[in-house]
């Protein structure tokens, strides 16, 4: 029997020392630090760059920026490396900053129907799909917003994604059933409080990925 492919699993916002230390003992393919500073996960270039010491290998580290200035991701890979950029910006912006910086560029989506899925990636390496942002959010994602995971049946786009929105360790493995999902992203599932990450949550929600 061929086995399934393992599914990619990416934990968002770290901004501790036991929070790093957790995703890189789980397993985790992705940790990301976010540089958006409405998020209670927000953290500086040069804490992202502390963290990130801690470790040479592991996870590859992702950046997350809203409406970035080709000046915010400068200043903070100056002072830290970054695998990835996740931008919130429209995809000609993506596009350009993808160029600029010569690295691969992850897009969040906010979708509520189906005819918000995207034919194409648009510029982008990968994109999120995710719950749009609830009325009056401060921030286009990591609301906690849980994604209708019907809108995703029979769906097999021709690029990679990554389903986020709502997962816990507690219903991430159904999620990977019901939508195929290659990749999963989880911010506040494995938060204690907000912006809180939980070591143990996060070994969960791996194990409960890979198990899926």
């Amino acid at each position: 029997m061929t086995p399934l492919p393992r599914v990619g699993v990416k934990i968002c916002g770290i901004n501790t020392p036991d929070a790093f230390d957790a995703v890189v003992e789980a397993g985790a393919d992705w940790l990301a630090f976010n540089f958006f500073e409405r998020s209670p996960r927000y953290v500086t270039a040069i804490q992202a760059a502390a963290l990130s010491a801690r470790h040479d290998g592991g996870p590859q580290r992702v950046g997350l920026f809203v409406a970035p200035s080709d000046d915010d991701i400068v200043r903070v890979l100056d002072a830290t490396r970054l695998d990835i950029l996740q931008l919130y910006a429209p995809a000609p912006r993506v596009a350009a900053l993808r160029a600029r910086f010569a690295l691969p560029v992850w897009r969040p989506l906010g979708v509520s129907a189906t005819a918000d899925l995207p034919p194409a990636a648009d510029g982008a390496d990968a994109l999120l799909i995710e719950a749009k942002a609830p009325p009056g959010a401060t921030r286009p994602g990591g609301n906690a917003a849980i994604f209708n995971w019907d809108l995703l049946a029979g769906w097999q786009p021709a690029y990679p994604w990554l389903l986020a929105g709502g997962l816990t360790p507690l219903n991430v493995a159904e999620a990977i059933r019901r939508t195929g999902a290659p990749g999963v992203d989880v911010a506040s599932g494995v938060e204690s409080a907000p912006g809180v990450k939980d070591p143990a949550l996060i070994h969960a929600f791996v194990q409960a990925s890979r198990a899926s």
